[in-house]
């Protein structure tokens, strides 16, 4: 069978778990390997401050609470994402509004935000589907327009651009995830990523249970108490010591994931040309870091169908979100502003392939004749 994910692992991970237990003996948050994701992350990607968290639903609700988002507020998102996307914004209390997406990058469409701002609308989060970029140009637009905090959803988008700004970096905070299905992994994991200074100093005292510990141990202070309303967002230093082993090597993790995406896309472009399939489209200034390939069938049958039949042939292809506005929860934590024309059928037809680190050329040509053979 050919897994549809294996988690990445290069080489030291091990290694360097086995220095946090044995030489450095930290293993509970905020060590000297936190400290080096931290800086590598600030160094790649330009941001003011990345804090390591827990996961990525952690870091947007740590966005959620550093843009004090609360009960009767709105925040309007696409409703084709993962649960966490809305969840950080519903325990705050506020409502989730969903418009509709752009069928050719699965990005929220920038032109149906405006019409659903409303006197309570607080925050506009995109989410950056497959690592490809949302056109952040117009949405930071309307932003700046409306007095609007961003809080990117990059938790697919580590390592991809928009017209040259990493991801995560464009908006007034960035959430990235290094869970166990992403490029860069510490099992569970994620980061916040601040663009405003302005914003550090209680970042951190919200992510260390509301007390000024970081200060303490910066030694700006002689002790350290509570300060602010907070929680625990700190993950281990062991996770960061395996995530680091794979940031030392993100290039070639990067690489080589885009050789597979590459083969896919050049193996599979004949389908699509006579119509059968859809392929992924990567716009104009926007770099994508090959989170994920997917093709688009022509509806929810033959979607099934393909899956059904790739299993039968030993290789996982999987379909992608339910969207969040037809959920239980979406219904009564949001609603879904304007018309849903795209989000449903489309998601219906997407079906995502085997995509990760160390996929041979061999599986990839395996399953491209797998997809011939079916709609032949």
């Amino acid at each position: 069978m050919i897994d549809f994910n294996v988690p990445p692992y290069v080489g030291n991970e091990l290694k360097y778990v086995e220095e946090a237990v044995v030489k450095n003996r930290k293993l509970c948050g905020d060590g000297p390997f936190t400290k080096k994701c931290s800086e590598w992350l600030e160094e790649k990607t330009g941001t003011s401050k990345a804090l390591l968290t827990t996961s990525c639903t952690h870091a947007t609700e740590l966005a959620a609470l550093l843009t004090d988002i609360k009960e009767g507020d709105e925040v309007i998102m696409p409703s084709y994402t993962f649960v966490s996307t809305a969840d950080a914004f519903v325990l705050r209390g506020a409502k989730a509004v969903f418009v509709d997406i752009r069928p050719d990058t699965m990005n929220i469409d920038e032109n149906k935000i405006e019409e659903a701002i409303t006197e309570k609308t607080r925050a506009i989060v995109p989410v950056h589907y497959a690592g490809v970029s949302c056109e952040m140009d117009k949405i930071m637009e309307l932003a700046r327009r409306y007095n609007l905090y961003v809080i990117e959803d990059a938790a697919q988008g580590v390592m991809s651009t928009y017209k040259g700004k990493a991801l995560g970096t464009i908006g007034d905070f960035g959430c990235y995830s290094f869970h166990e299905t992403k490029n860069y992994s510490m099992g569970e994991g994620g980061a916040l990523l601040i663009r405003d200074p302005e914003y550090i100093e209680r970042a951190e005292i919200i992510r260390e249970k509301g007390t000024n510990r970081a200060k303490f141990f910066r030694g700006q202070i002689d002790k350290y108490t509570w300060v602010d309303a907070g929680s625990s967002y700190l993950p281990g230093d062991m996770n960061a010591a395996y995530l680091y082993g794979q940031l030392e090597a993100a290039d070639q993790i990067f690489e080589d994931r885009m050789k597979s995406w590459n083969l896919y896309y050049k193996l599979l472009k004949p389908l699509a040309d006579q119509g059968k399939i859809e392929l992924p489209t990567v716009p104009e200034g926007c770099t994508h870091n090959a989170h994920m390939f997917y093709i688009k069938a022509k509806d929810l049958e033959e979607r099934t169908a393909l899956i059904h039949f790739l299993k039968e042939n030993e290789i996982q292809a999987v379909f992608h979100y339910i969207p969040l506005h037809s959920a239980p929860a979406g219904i009564q934590f949001g609603r879904f502003h304007g018309e849903d024309v795209y989000t449903t059928k489309e998601s219906e037809r997407l079906a995502r392939l085997p995509m990760y680190y160390g996929l041979k050329e061999e599986q990839v040509q395996y399953i491209a004749e797998k997809i011939k053979e079916f709609y032949q």
